[in-house]
């Protein structure tokens, strides 16, 4: 420290006073107290603290004594948590002072403050200064200057647009689209479905049939139309791309024209059997329009952000049904075909056919297709449903909090945007 004088320094917090020497200061995990060691004159000093007293060296700061002294726990022990009966925000606000982050309270002290936080539709933003946090969050103007930057209302309008399209919750013309979007889903849906009833195709129904294909087309239309402007509308177009949402709009959408393309140029003639196994096959991958239900449920893309966190998980998980499905298909096909025991079970000719028998014991399903009739056989069944019901709730412990936590920052950013709804509306 070079402002100053005395081996150690006193810091006063609400009238708790705590003695530090100067080294300690120099590599303080609080990035504020830590600020104090750089400090050169007494008005660098007091850009830090409230209050300095140059006789007894002791630095004053005018908060929460009793939040501080849990904060200093945390500088000690390394565990975070609230102080009971104060409020979770005030508590938070006396960590952003102090230079700490949500990320450094622990895992339940993070889901209350994320809980807080969504209820009372709040959101701390790094760097954000109060007026730009007043005025929605956009840039406020100097005084004086009333003069936009060229482009400014292209790019306002782009970004709204943008806004209107990616975040069902941003606003009201953003609500009312996802929410035809969802009906145009549905519908499709259905008329997928309903598709494949006999009724459906009979020559009777033809009528029927055309006007399907009309609600169908229409459907592809939307998504179509939906999925250009979203395009054009992005900040960049190669990350818009490789966005798997997008990928999985990009599937739905592609096997209709593929189908209609085909459909004109080879027909659906019976004896072009090949082209009308591809055209079913095509008409079929428009299941994945229900994916698209992901864009504007939570609990949807909560499973995909869950599964692309935990895939180290899944491939784990996987890991142990491969080497607990080699051992006992092993086993099992040796006890029960194998050996000359009197009796031998057909349905075990082969390890590949009891790998079936293997998996639904371990995932404790049992079709009853095929079992074990030798007693060393059914005694290793046994051994097998117990130790698939170890290895499948090793990993999806790991997968289970994990979910539950994509679950609330999802929940949290969607929170966000019902502050700008509600101004919105209110207008």
């Amino acid at each position: 420290m070079n402002f100053g004088r005395g081996p150690s320094v006193v810091l006063n917090v609400g009238g708790t006073r705590y003695s530090f020497s100067r080294e300690v200061l120099k590599d303080f995990p609080l990035r504020r107290v830590s600020r104090l060691h750089g400090c050169l004159s007494e008005q660098d000093v007091l850009e830090v603290c409230d209050d300095y007293d140059r006789e007894r060296n002791e630095y004053f700061f005018d908060r929460h004594s009793e939040a501080f002294g849990f904060i200093m726990l945390y500088v000690r022990h390394g565990h975070l948590r609230f102080v009971p009966h104060m409020c979770e925000l005030s508590f938070y606000n006396e960590m952003i002072y102090w230079g700490l982050e949500g990320s450094h309270l622990d895992y339940c002290c993070q889901r209350r403050l994320d809980d807080r936080m969504s209820e009372t539709c709040t959101y701390y933003s790094a760097g954000e200064p109060p007026g730009e946090a007043a005025a929605g969050g956009g840039p406020v103007a100097p005084e004086g200057k009333g003069r936009r930057a060229p482009g400014s209302e292209g790019r306002k309008w782009l970004e709204r647009m943008r806004r209107t399209f990616e975040e069902p919750t941003s606003s009201v013309a953003a609500q009312v689209l996802a929410t035809v979007s969802i009906l145009f889903v549905i519908v499709s849906m259905v008329v997928l479905c309903a598709s494949t009833l006999p009724e459906w195709r009979a020559p009777e129904n033809r009528s029927v049939e055309e006007q399907s294909r009309i609600i169908e087309a229409i459907c592809i239309g939307w998504f179509t139309a939906e999925c250009i402007v979203r395009f054009i509308v992005s900040k960049n177009k190669c990350e818009f791309v490789r966005r798997p949402l997008n990928i999985i709009d990009l599937l739905a959408i592609t096997p209709y024209y593929i189908s209609v393309l085909m459909t004109v140029f080879t027909g659906e003639n019976s004896q072009l059997q090949r082209a009308g196994v591809t055209l079913r096959v095509l008409r079929m991958m428009r299941i994945f329009w229900v994916i698209k239900l992901a864009r504007h449920f939570i609990g949807l893309q909560t499973l995909g952000l869950t599964l692309k966190r935990c895939y180290r998980e899944m491939v784990m998980l996987l890991v142990f049904i491969c080497v607990a499905m080699a051992i006992f298909s092993a086993l099992s096909q040796l006890l029960e075909n194998g050996l000359d025991l009197g009796t031998k079970n057909k349905d075990y000719a082969s390890i590949p056919a009891a790998c079936w028998w293997v998996i639904i014991s371990m995932t404790t399903v049992g079709y009853g297709d095929m079992c074990p009739i030798t007693v060393p056989g059914r005694i290793l069944g046994g051994i097998c449903v117990v130790s698939g019901i170890v290895l499948l709730a090793l990993p999806i412990t790991f997968i289970y909090h994990s979910f539950v936590q994509c679950y609330h920052e999802l929940k949290f950013r969607s929170a966000r945007y019902s502050r700008s709804l509600s101004a919105e509306f209110l207008n």
